[in-house]
């Protein structure tokens, strides 16, 4: 048992220390010690009584049964993945035996533990059965493994985040009063900062600007009875001659079209010497 506790560290259960000889001298440098009933108290007495329960040293305690075993296997520096289930029990069962004797609802918890340990254990010296898909069976102690694992990545990142500093225990959220001038105080505007108000605005504009569309009536006919009346007073009329663009798009298309039912129609004769040479319109010609 002293082996064990020499090896655990101060995150152990409480262990009664009661009993041991009294090392406190008598007078330390001749100063009192201890006052009692505001007296000062320079050795001690030799009449008094201490109850066997009444001088323990509390220390940190375990977390549960999973931080105690994972501490005797990292403290002996064992593989997690091939635990020597043996020694492990061993150590195990005397640190639950010691706290038995002090706090018995505490030690409900580890028991449970332990006889899983011993369960492994028991398992592990049963032959080697092969399952009924041909397979080698499972390692009894895979699950403690897996949950000693889980247990110890979390154990970690609490770790890790009890190191970030927090609210009220490494810093204080300072705290200061301005009194408010009754006077309101205005931002100063620039022209520059007008300048790009004015262009967001008009930015703006842009995109809801709806473009509203004119109906205008537009007659092929009237548009063919003018291009015959231009043709007659000359031979040839060169092809851009006969568009107006000042008068816009609309015009232009219906204008085009007169031209192509004239065509069609073999009313006119639209011509063109060689490629690339200008394109010229004329009357059809009709025999007398």
């Amino acid at each position: 048992m002293s082996n064990l506790l020499a090896q655990l560290p101060s995150s152990a259960p409480e262990l009664a220390l009661a009993g041991q000889a009294d090392s406190t001298p008598s007078v330390i440098d001749g100063v009192a010690f201890a006052r009692l009933y505001g007296e000062p108290l320079f050795r001690m007495p030799n009449d008094l009584y201490i109850p066997p329960d009444a001088l323990e040293v509390f220390l940190e305690a375990f977390e549960g049964p999973l931080d105690l075993l994972l501490y005797l296997i990292r403290k002996q520096n064992f593989n997690i993945l091939d635990i020597p289930m043996a020694a492990v029990t061993k150590q195990y069962l005397q640190y639950v035996e010691q706290i038995r004797e002090h706090n018995l609802e505490l030690a409900g918890e580890y028991l449970l533990m332990a006889a899983m340990l011993i369960e492994i254990k028991s398992r592990m010296l049963l032959p080697v059965k092969k399952a009924d898909t041909g397979e080698d069976a499972a390692d009894p102690r895979a699950e403690l493994v897996r949950r000693l694992l889980e247990y110890e990545q979390m154990k970690l990142a609490a770790q890790q985040i009890d190191k970030v500093p927090q609210l009220g225990r490494d810093y204080v959220r300072t705290q200061i009063y301005i009194e408010q001038s009754m006077v309101t105080r205005w931002p100063e505007v620039e022209a520059i900062d007008l300048q790009a108000a004015w262009a967001d605005v008009i930015k703006r504009a842009k995109l809801t600007a709806h473009h509203m569309i004119s109906r205008e009536e537009l007659s092929v006919r009237e548009h063919m009875t003018g291009i015959l009346r231009r043709l007659q007073s000359s031979r040839f009329v060169e092809f851009a001659d006969l568009f107006d663009a000042s008068r816009g798009v609309p015009v232009l298309v219906v204008n085009f079209v007169a031209l192509l039912e004239l065509a069609k129609e073999t009313l006119i004769e639209i011509t063109q010497a060689e490629a690339f040479a200008p394109i010229y319109v004329r009357l059809a010609y009709a025999p007398s």
